[in-house]
């Protein structure tokens, strides 16, 4: 952190976050981390990044090979929270009516009832969500944005939190259903799962061995309520206008590359959109959490960056071709963006 934030910090002195409060999300987020460290070993970056998604109400697209436990931090994740979870696995004969539900008649009362789909739960895992067709994945991607999904002539809000996490394979393109870009941009973050390190995986072994693998060991570390005033907090962070202009630099950036990095316009087909720079602003906030925090400051935009603006940077044939990757630019980008 640079010097000239000490006047920073003073105005940070007279905003609404207590140091108490501060403290004690901190501790809750920890308690947290502790219980997903104990049954998801390696992953830290991902297992924070979970988090502090679920603090700023967001959702997140996973990309990751099979067997990399992403089934299994999710489960961890809602067991530590107290929430309830579902888990939809999307296949191509997949249709609305099986996430969000539907009306089913009743001939004996000679009245419809609702009945509610899997989609009704605190946290959602949507398991390969390219597989199934459009209009599936458009019913999710609906219930993600308006928090309610419609039955019938009925409106019915889904439960709070509402934390979706779905998955993808970036390897298996046969039978798969490519989402859009306009949906990609609804979810908050993308993260990239990438393989455990060797000792890692020897960690593994060592607790199948001790037959510690299973996700029904997890105990509730939190209640809703106490996620719900960790995320009331998240809110009180406070964010220089210097900060905020930095943000708003790098989102606008990304459409106009040739002013930071002469030669890439050709590797950008679409920019950020203006969801990027809410997305940083939300989730820089809840990050700030994290790192104990009362206010933002520019290492933590960097640090989430790339979660943020990966999935909304549209590349060209170009940048394939030369194996060019929106992680690269978003990089590059960060190195040439002037920070506050």
């Amino acid at each position: 952190m640079s010097t000239d934030f000490q006047s920073y910090k003073e105005e940070v002195a007279q905003d609404n976050l207590s140091t108490e409060s501060l403290a004690h999300s901190k501790e809750l987020l920890d308690k947290v981390l502790k219980e997903l460290n104990k049954h998801v070993l390696g992953q830290e970056q991902l297992k924070e990044m979970l988090v502090t998604a679920l603090v700023a109400n967001g959702h997140v697209l996973l990309e990751g090979v099979p067997g990399l436990a992403k089934t299994l931090i999710i489960r961890a994740l809602s067991k530590s929270v107290d929430g309830t979870f579902s888990r939809i696995q999307f296949t191509p004969d997949l249709l609305p009516s099986d996430i969000v539900g539907s009306e089913i008649y009743r001939p004996e009362e000679g009245q419809f009832i609702t009945r509610k789909g899997p989609v009704f739960a605190n946290f959602v895992l949507a398991d390969e969500i390219n597989r199934a067709p459009a209009k599936v994945q458009s019913a999710l991607l609906e219930t993600m944005q308006e928090h309610q999904a419609t039955i019938g002539d009925k409106e019915i809000k889904t439960p709070e939190p509402f934390f979706v996490l779905a998955t993808q394979n970036p390897l298996e393109q046969e039978g798969t259903y490519a989402l859009p870009e306009a949906q990609i941009d609804r979810f908050l973050m993308k993260l990239i799962v990438g393989y455990p390190t060797p000792e890692v995986e020897a960690q593994m072994l060592e607790l199948i061995t001790n037959g510690q693998t299973k996700s029904e060991s997890v105990t509730k570390q939190i209640s809703l309520s106490e996620l719900s005033f960790i995320q009331k907090n998240a809110e009180k962070v406070y964010v220089d206008e210097r900060i905020r202009r930095y943000i708003i630099e790098l989102v606008t950036a990304t459409r106009d590359i040739e002013k930071y990095l002469p030669g890439h316009r050709r590797f950008i087909q679409l920019g950020a959109s203006p969801r990027a720079s809410i997305s940083l602003y939300t989730v820089s906030k809840a990050y700030a959490i994290l790192r104990d925090s009362k206010f933002v400051y520019p290492q933590i935009i960097k640090d989430i960056a790339h979660n943020i603006l990966r999935h909304r940077i549209i590349l060209t044939y170009e940048a394939e071709i030369e194996r060019v990757t929106a992680d690269d630019l978003v990089t590059e980008l960060l190195a040439k963006v002037p920070v506050p």
